[in-house]
């Protein structure tokens, strides 16, 4: 019964074990040169075009833009940008239907899944300007 019980458990974890962290070598390979989609499973939330040297345009798709850049920190994503210079830290797994995000500055924050992948620019309207 305790051997059982034991092959039962390893089953059982063998799906978590099969997503893990990626790294950021994985990553820069996964993302550079696209744009990726994001969504929260039922609604859109924005959409990032990864460029060479780890540098990032991020839009919650409101014809606004914000250029910014990547690096790994103790096994992290972190974004900083331009208007923002505060990291915010990531951890991405491949899912079966691409990425899953999830925000570690808040790990309460409902992950972001990669809803799709495009070669595209991203509709960038430009500064605000006026009175």
């Amino acid at each position: 019964m305790k051997f059982l019980t034991l092959i039962l458990w390893a089953l059982c974890a063998l799906p978590a074990a099969a997503q893990s962290q990626m790294t950021a070598k994985e990553f820069d390979a996964y993302t550079r040169g696209k744009t990726l989609y994001y969504g929260t499973g039922s609604e859109p939330y924005g959409a990032e075009i990864y460029l060479p040297d780890r540098r990032v345009r991020w839009s919650f798709l409101d014809g606004e833009c914000k250029d910014g850049e990547w690096y790994e920190a103790d096994g992290l994503i972190c974004f900083t940008y331009d208007d923002r210079p505060d990291p915010q830290c990531w951890s991405f797994e491949r899912g079966a239907g691409g990425l899953i995000a999830r925000f570690e500055n808040d790990p309460a924050i409902t992950p972001l899944y990669e809803a799709n992948e495009s070669t595209e620019e991203l509709l960038c309207l430009g500064p605000k300007i006026g009175v």
